[in-house]
């Protein structure tokens, strides 16, 4: 009876799960953003621990979303592999180095780097809004990259500023493999509102680009707690895993299909509203503990 007890000791992790996936896909913001925090203050587990089961999670909930987007016909693959030959190498550097950086020097510097990101892409929102009402329009021969999905939509897009796309993705795939956030985030911001990608393309090439880094971080943190007998810890998120990697399954259908009935514009809105949202419960959580 104690073992079943135990068993489903996180079974609301489940539908939370599917929730926060289904936002996390069709934004393009990493579900760690929230499982995080959910299992350090909420759970009271051990950051490293905590972000271990978070990036662990995120491998099935990115996974089933870049499913559904490379589905979708939605994912620039040659900007996505330019990007990941820096993005796997920082985030196994960051799983690697994570036991040795104060948790709270990072969760405060992320925080801040969130709410930046949150209030650009707002601005972002706000000068599209403009361009409508003065009617400015972009011409479509400017454009070098072109995209047609599933659907026959057709994106017509460039991708700007090359290096600080790569260097986003060597700092952001280190902050990632650290504490299991940055790299959506901060390519979100470049793709968006440095280039202007469309929401749509951005946010799945986004996903296919975290799904990838995230299966080389969990791989790294299981080989971490294995090399260092932590059966304890990997007992926890077995635990916690069992529901939640269902449940972002679910929600990383959903997401994809969510994204498709909401115009891009709103999509930018609410990205900024959730960063901001996000980066500032963390501040307040840190001056409050």
């Amino acid at each position: 009876m104690k073992y079943i007890v135990e068993f489903f000791e996180y079974w609301f992790m489940f539908p939370v799960s599917i929730l926060i996936a289904a936002i996390a896909t069709a934004s393009g913001i990493g579900g760690s953003v929230f499982f995080s925090p959910i299992f350090i203050i909420i759970l009271g587990i051990h950051p490293f621990t905590a972000i271990g089961a978070a990036i662990i999670t995120e491998v099935f909930g990115f996974g089933s979303g870049m499913y559904g987007y490379i589905r979708a016909r939605l994912v620039d693959y040659a900007l996505a592999k330019n990007l990941l030959y820096f993005a796997i190498p920082a985030g196994i550097l960051g799983a690697l180095i994570s036991g040795f950086v104060p948790d709270l020097w990072l969760e405060i510097t992320f925080a801040i780097g969130i709410l930046f990101v949150g209030w650009q892409i707002y601005l972002s929102y706000r000068k599209d809004k403009k361009r409508v009402l003065f009617g400015n329009k972009i011409i479509a021969e400017d454009f070098e990259s072109k995209l047609t999905d599933r659907q026959g939509n057709i994106y017509l897009y460039t991708i700007c500023a090359p290096k600080l796309a790569r260097f986003f993705s060597l700092i952001g795939g280190m902050f990632y493999g650290m504490i299991s956030v940055g790299l959506a985030e901060l390519q979100e911001y470049q793709l968006i509102v440095k280039c202007r990608l469309p929401t749509r393309v951005a946010v799945a090439t986004a996903i296919f680009l975290v799904a990838i880094t995230a299966l080389t971080a969990s791989i790294v943190r299981v080989l971490f707690y294995v090399q260092s007998t932590d059966f304890e810890s990997l007992e926890l998120i077995s635990q916690i895993v069992i529901f939640t990697a269902p449940g972002v399954l679910i929600g990383g259908q959903v997401g994809p299909l969510l994204q498709q009935k909401i115009q891009p514009d709103l999509m930018k809105l609410f990205i900024s509203v959730l960063l901001v949202g996000v980066g500032g419960f963390m501040i307040i959580n840190l001056m409050i503990f």
